[in-house]
């Protein structure tokens, strides 16, 4: 596959929408696009304060639309009325334990939504590009490592199978539909403002943080690829872009990944590291339903889009610790 050349000044004034704005990525995306100049449309179900959209001001200089991915009436009035042409789609319930629990409202939000934005871009003529944020839980777990694009989608619990369905229904959309199309697969994503303190880099930060031992919910042992926000953001903005340029790249999937292996025991040493704590860490054992290992090949997206990833796990992590410490600091 031949590699992309891009335009200058593609964002500026660019009418696009982001559903899960307020969603950890989301909100780092919205950053990097009203930096880019565009004209952003947020998509919101909840509003929450505390969130890095609301925290930092953003929600004052975008265009907000509260409402539910599933509502495929409001989609649709949004990208006729905004005028939208690029569309990134990362709304979803993403938390693997609470899709254990609630399957039911998983599937609806991961699957349905997918579905019922992708039929509204359908019936909007001025939508040229859509990114949906897939996972690499999409692949289920697998024998051969690292995956690639052309890994089987085969999720096998509640949150993997919603991601290798919604996948699909991207690409159904894109052959069947022509839809200008797009996915992504990236590894799990931390940074500032995520506050699902069940997550393994946000919670052993705030247990730090109040002299508490970092609790590890696995063995420790669990592999899997840690991706850091800022990268996915330009990641998903350097697609649309692709997209743009190369009207064919419709319906492909990109895996984007930092290409290091690490155990969560090894990312909570390395937090308590930085963050120079001596405590150590809960490791409790508990976790079911998850998959032993996971890590990606970014190759395709490194030889076509001439993608790489700005920021070390040791850099994300420092940005990350920081963001939190202020996060935890009152105002004086």
């Amino acid at each position: 596959m031949e590699s992309v050349v891009l335009m200058s000044d593609f964002w500026r004034d660019r009418p696009t929408l982001v559903t899960g704005a307020a969603g950890l990525v989301g909100s780092w995306l919205v950053q990097s696009l009203v930096d880019a100049g565009a004209d952003v449309i947020c998509l919101i179900r909840d509003w929450v304060p505390q969130s890095q959209l609301v925290r930092s001001g953003l929600a004052a200089r975008v265009k907000v639309v509260r409402g539910d991915i599933q509502d495929q009436a409001l989609l649709e009035r949004t990208l006729g009325e905004y005028e939208v042409t690029t569309v990134m789609h990362l709304a979803a319930q993403t938390i693997v334990g609470i899709a254990n629990r609630n399957p039911v409202s998983t599937l609806e939000a991961n699957i349905q939504g997918t579905w019922c934005l992708l039929d509204a871009c359908r019936r909007s003529p001025k939508v040229q590009q859509i990114v949906v944020a897939s996972s690499d839980k999409a692949y289920g777990s697998q024998e051969r490592l690292p995956y690639d694009e052309n890994t089987p989608l085969q999720g096998q619990h509640p949150y993997d199978v919603s991601k290798s369905c919604a996948d699909l229904i991207a690409a159904t959309y894109a052959h069947t539909y022509d839809l200008p199309v797009t996915i992504t697969r990236c590894g799990n994503f931390y940074g500032g403002g995520d506050l699902n303190w069940n997550r393994i880099v946000p919670g052993t930060i705030r247990s730090i943080l109040r002299g508490q031992p970092p609790v590890i919910r696995s063995d420790g042992n669990y592999v899997r690829d840690y991706f850091y926000v800022e990268d996915g953001a330009a990641a998903y903005m350097l697609l649309a872009e692709a997209l743009a340029a190369r009207p064919d790249l419709r319906g492909e999937a990109f895996n984007f990944s930092n290409e290091i292996q690490v155990t969560v025991l090894e990312l909570v040493q390395q937090i308590l590291q930085l963050m120079q704590s001596d405590l150590t860490p809960d490791v409790r054992n508990e976790a079911s339903n998850e998959i032993r290992c996971q890590y990606l090949s970014a190759a395709k997206a490194r030889t076509v889009l001439h993608w790489e990833p700005q920021f070390t796990l040791e850099v994300g992590l420092t940005r990350t610790i920081q963001w939190y410490q202020e996060f935890f600091t009152p105002d004086r």
